[in-house]
């Protein structure tokens, strides 16, 4: 599926893409000086549908102590403008790297999110804020949209939203209620629900039990759209019944390119339903930017991708 972001679509048509995980770690720090084509020529594609996501695997902040963890992420407020200049409309920040600084990393991750130029959502002063979709309507269609993260570890234990704490919106139960319900309040209210979690085993292309799970729960209580990152690896995309699922974008702007399989995702809405979904192969340089594959590299990786939902369990085409 091709897409470009215009205003001559029909009413009712919407076109959505989504990327894995990015951040701006040791070299990749160069790119917050110039942000006007920082990202290089995948720009195009993330500027082509009406709207895209990605999830800003860092905390945004020059401060605090680091938790005892293995691995530490963290950038400045530029790098919401970067992603803001590149395309990208929507930014989710819960994953198990947005708190990697306490309580002080986590008030300035807070206050960037409040001021970014692209809507930030799965963070908040609070759990309402946390759990709080980013709202916006195309050609007559109502998008709401989510994060969450699903990972059973130190931030998600210690940094999850709370009524009166701040933090990041998390589904770690088998049933996560607050995700859930939040879900299904927006599925009454708008014509598309998307949810992007941080989910999934690490380096494993097929998802787990608990994802397939989750997914089925999401599209039960509303959610049209499902996607997700945090593997480093991609895994299958298709349908369950009428909801859209990813189970897994993999990397898109890393540090290394030790998993250089990426892509953007691209999804065709008509009339408040999923109806198409096409995937743009990249590969990660030595540089940490996502390249465009072309000619039989792309043929090649496009096919490796559609295999990929043979151990995820999707359908290739939406329910009737």
């Amino acid at each position: 599926m091709g897409t470009t972001r215009s205003d001559q679509r029909p009413e009712g048509v919407v076109t959505l893409a989504f990327a894995g995980d990015v951040h701006f770690e040791l070299h990749l720090a160069d790119l917050l000086a110039r942000p006007d084509g920082a990202l290089g020529g995948v720009t195009r594609t993330l500027r082509a549908a009406d709207l895209t996501m990605v999830n800003l695997e860092s905390s945004i902040t020059r401060r605090g102590a680091r938790e005892p963890k293995d691995y530490h992420f963290r950038t400045s407020p530029e790098a919401l403008d970067v992603l803001d200049r590149a395309g990208v409309d929507v930014i989710g920040l819960a994953n198990n790297h947005s708190v990697d600084y306490g309580i002080d990393g986590l008030t300035d991750t807070v206050r960037a999110a409040r001021t970014s130029p692209a809507p930030v959502v799965g963070i908040g002063r609070n759990a309402r804020e946390a759990y709080r979709p980013h709202r916006v309507s195309v050609r007559g269609t109502d998008l709401a949209f989510f994060a969450a993260s699903t990972k059973r570890e130190r931030t998600s234990q210690r940094w999850a939203a709370r009524p009166r704490t701040p933090g990041i919106a998390t589904a770690v139960e088998g049933r996560p209620r607050r995700l859930l319900r939040a879900v299904r309040s927006a599925g009454r209210r708008d014509d598309v629900v998307v949810v992007y979690l941080h989910w999934g085993t690490e380096s494993d292309s097929c998802p787990g039990v608990k994802q397939r799970i989750l997914a089925r729960a999401l599209a039960e209580a509303g959610a049209d759209v499902v996607v997700g990152s945090h593997a480093h690896v991609l895994q299958g995309s298709g349908w369950t019944g009428k909801t859209y699922v990813n189970y897994g974008l993999g990397n898109f702007v890393w540090y290394h390119n030790q998993r250089s399989e990426s892509g953007v995702l691209q999804v065709r809405i008509e009339d408040g339903q999923v109806v198409d979904d096409g995937w743009v192969p990249a590969r990660i340089g030595t540089a940490g930017r996502p390249r465009i594959l072309t000619g039989k590299e792309r043929q090649a990786a496009v096919s490796d991708w559609d295999a990929l939902r043979g151990c995820a369990g999707l359908a290739t085409r939406p329910a009737s």
